[in-house]
């Protein structure tokens, strides 16, 4: 960058601009559209749970909108097949064309993606990684950029196909959806059943967006906070010496290197948006929680005591960080 300093300004002010349109849509829930801007800006693909009605769809679409993104949406069922999610050939003139699937845009809305069955839930798992699909013998490259926002209802168990780990490791962050508090549904109610909110137009085009994105490589992580990160992924695994009692009591695997890389990913982005050009500890611990939750698999011990994701993350953050002071 020729002017480092101006460069994340901008950037800062765009995500901002980009911030207030989607809390013009999706109202309150600051933390959940700042997690969600994370993935954005880092290159990820987002699991967003929450219950039915708490504006995932609309978070979602909010987004698109705000980046001039091409939007496409996926209801799951059970039914659903590859061919609906990647596309198919059709016969044309004697010959065969492809029609692409929903799979060819830039932001992918898959609605509760937990009601896909395994085999379709694997079409999405190329696409995430590589951004492509290798489809009737032959590659073709999505377009850019490429993002991924899958829901989940958790309070919903029958007819679905909970998420492998392979999948779930795919995706940066898990966004929980809370409730919202009694002043904001009010707010909520108010505004959504009068006339409808106006769209805000592109705040942050894709242009800006991709150069976000290599912007973000560059934030600098001190080598001691590569270490907190390895620290950290070990401290989940409750095989290893240096995983808390929580852990070792609740958890049946730990989180995947690839977890490791997603934590500093989301570390640097969320020092860009806060207008840095390095990652603190404070970045770190900041995203831990919404990188981790979705990876730390629970025993049956954990599942029956109801251990909660996000205080097991939190145990395995104090370990980290005491055997880093000690």
């Amino acid at each position: 960058m020729t002017n480092p300093e101006a460069e994340i300004t901008k950037v800062r002010d765009d995500v901002d601009a980009l911030r207030r349109a989607i809390g013009a849509r999706f109202l309150g829930q600051r933390e959940v559209v700042d997690e969600l801007l994370v993935a954005i800006v880092a290159g990820g693909h987002a699991l967003v749970e929450g219950a039915p009605g708490t504006g995932k769809t609309t978070l979602a679409r909010a987004l698109a909108e705000g980046c001039a993104l091409d939007f496409r949406r996926v209801q799951c069922t059970p039914d659903l097949l590859p061919i609906d999610v990647l596309g198919a050939r059709l016969p044309e003139g004697g010959g065969w064309r492809f029609e692409p699937g929903p799979i060819f845009a830039h932001l992918v809305l898959a609605d509760e993606l937990n009601r896909a069955t395994p085999r379709t839930q694997a079409a999405f798992l190329e696409a995430m990684a590589e951004g492509q699909v290798t489809i009737h013998g032959g590659t073709r490259a999505l377009p850019q950029p490429f993002v991924v926002v899958a829901t989940q209802n958790p309070q919903e168990s029958e007819g679905t196909y909970p998420l492998p780990d392979a999948p779930l490791d795919r995706f940066l962050l898990r966004i929980d959806v809370p409730f919202p508090a009694e002043d904001e549904l009010a707010t909520i109610l108010a505004t959504t059943s009068g006339a409808p909110t106006p769209a805000s137009g592109v705040v942050l085009p894709r242009e800006r967006l991709l150069a976000a994105r290599e912007i973000v490589r560059e934030i600098v992580v001190p080598p001691r906070l590569v270490e907190l990160a390895a620290r950290l992924v070990r401290t989940t695994h409750p095989e290893l010496v240096e995983a808390p009692d929580e852990v070792r009591r609740a958890v049946r695997h730990g989180a995947s290197p690839r977890a490791g890389r997603d934590l500093l990913l989301a570390a640097r982005a969320w020092a860009l948006l806060s207008g840095r050009m390095h990652a603190t500890q404070a970045d770190l611990e900041r995203v831990a929680k919404p990188v981790l939750r979705h990876r730390l698999a629970l025993s049956f011990e954990g599942q029956a005591a109801g251990a909660s994701a996000d205080q097991l993350v939190a145990a395995a953050w104090r370990r980290a960080t005491s055997e880093a002071r000690g």
